[in-house]
């Protein structure tokens, strides 16, 4: 690091922080400045002052719609939470620090690297279970703080913290994880005092109002079976939202590009020179590639960037097929859904797309400059709710369907009462022929989808309840506008 560079690291860091006002049996209110996203990485639109839910009831999550007041929702911390207290694992390689009373309970550490986080067991750390740099990492990417890491018996900031810009993400069912170096204070501006070793970089708030360690979260919100809004389960998810959004494909780059690559002989090579966000911006392609926002367009160029970087490297067959079989691997590695739908789809746009960056970067390749970025989708329709699962617990899933019943004399609707009888896996399975989700198809062949219902030839894993087929066959028989 150069003279100017660390004389800009410490300017950064005195300049203001952005601050998070905890308001007393009330809600977190956001300075303007602190991004927000949901658990995809996706903005999500908010007006200033940004007023957070963190009693659970809000109808407007993730926002304050003052459900707190008719809740008398209290924020004080129960006696009952674990106690704050710093334990020190020593290691071969280095120290690792816990504090289970700041433990949010995400369960990233034992997931990831359980050869060190050992769930259920005493010692909880096993520092010597593994390399250095996967150690750094897990303790980087626990959400809560608790974890800390150092080459000496006291926690390096430098190697457990990372600079980021001020962030809350609103995750799928849990906290919100706030990273950045964010202030949390109290309504008269005083510091929310933290546990011992926790954090300074990054923390994760209570947003399920059940938490025993206020305003943080304790993991209260798995015993409170806290949930959001439930989506369109009748919406087919993007390659994107099934992969767990950018959180989840910067991970799986971050593994790539640390793990496999500089020590690799013929990928290191390749990769000497690449930029220090390097992960963030392939991140930010596959992002935009499997169907979410355009994160790469607007933030390097799109298209043209991405075939500037390839132009003259000359990139050799085996380097490719190396790269494709790591990056496969770090799919694994960071917990990309392993169902054979979605892995059908990622490994063929791994093969598709290493292979037009060999073609791109040939001495002689002149690449179209203004191609749009490709977007990448299932796979001959092959989605996670197209077939029948072998699994019990998904198999008994797939086949749950709410039914309405209408009333003798209600006429049967199709949004209402025909549509939410076919899954998405019978949708799919005859996407080939019609669409089971659209009116106009079912009607036009509604009487020969009515004889193989009352065959049981329709759907293919099991006939359906004679409730069901009356219901169809009601609807079926009845004038339709």
């Amino acid at each position: 690091m150069t003279e100017d560079s660390s004389v800009e690291r410490a300017n950064d860091k005195q300049k203001p922080r952005k601050r998070i006002v905890v308001r007393s049996n009330g809600p977190y209110e956001a300075e303007p400045g602190i991004a927000i996203v949901d658990h995809l990485g996706v903005p999500v639109a908010a007006e200033a002052p940004v007023r957070l839910c963190r009693c659970g009831q809000s109808q407007t999550k993730p926002f304050c719609d003052d459900s707190h007041v008719a809740r008398g929702f209290t924020d004080g911390r129960d006696p009952r939470r674990v106690p704050d207290k710093l334990d020190v694992h020593a290691g071969q390689q280095a120290y690792v620090f816990d504090n289970r009373g700041t433990c949010a309970h995400s369960g990233f550490c034992t997931d990831r690297l359980n050869s060190v986080f050992h769930l259920g067991e005493e010692p909880f750390i096993a520092p010597s279970g593994a390399r250095l740099d996967d150690l750094i990492n897990a303790v980087r990417r626990c959400p809560s703080g608790a974890l800390g890491i150092g080459i000496g018996p006291a926690r390096d900031t430098n190697l457990s913290d990372v600079d980021r810009p001020p962030q809350i993400e609103v995750s799928k069912d849990g906290p919100y994880r706030l990273t950045g170096h964010v202030e949390l204070v109290g309504e008269d501006g005083a510091p929310i005092a933290r546990n011992e070793g926790a954090s300074q970089e990054h923390a994760s708030l209570c947003r399920c109002g059940s938490s025993l360690n206020k305003p943080f979260c304790s993991g209260m919100h798995w015993n409170v079976d806290f949930h959001d809004p439930v989506p369109d389960p009748l919406r087919e998810p993007t390659l994107f939202e099934w992969a767990g959004g950018y959180p989840a494909l910067l991970d799986m780059t971050r593994i790539f590009y640390s793990r496999y690559v500089p020590e690799d002989p013929l990928l290191g090579p390749l990769f000497a020179e690449m930029s220090p966000d390097h992960p963030e911006r392939v991140a930010a392609w596959l992002s935009e590639v499997f169907g979410g926002p355009r994160f790469y367009t607007e933030r390097y160029g799109g298209y043209r960037r991405m075939v500037s970087q390839h132009i003259g490297k000359e990139i050799r067959p085996e380097q490719r097929a190396l790269w494709a079989t790591y990056m496969v691997q770090s799919a694994d590695d960071a917990g990309l859904p392993s169902d054979p739908e979605f892995r059908a789809a990622f490994v063929a746009y791994i093969e598709w797309g290493s292979r037009i960056a060999v073609e791109n970067s040939g001495a002689d390749a002149t690449p179209p400059p203004n191609m749009p970025v490709p977007r990448w989708w299932w796979v001959c329709n092959a989605t996670p709710a197209a077939r029948p699962s072998a699994i019990a617990d998904d198999a008994q899933g797939a086949n749950e369907v709410s039914v309405v019943l209408p009333g003798p004399d209600e006429e049967v609707q199709f949004d209402q009462h025909i549509r939410p009888l076919f899954r998405p896996m019978d949708r799919n399975s005859m996407l080939f022929a019609f669409d089971l989700w659209k009116e106009e198809d079912v009607s036009k062949h509604s009487r020969q989808i009515l004889a193989r219902l009352e065959a049981g030839t329709m759907p293919c894993d099991g006939a359906w309840p004679a409730e069901r087929i009356a219901l169809f066959a009601r609807w079926a028989f009845q004038p339709h506008s």
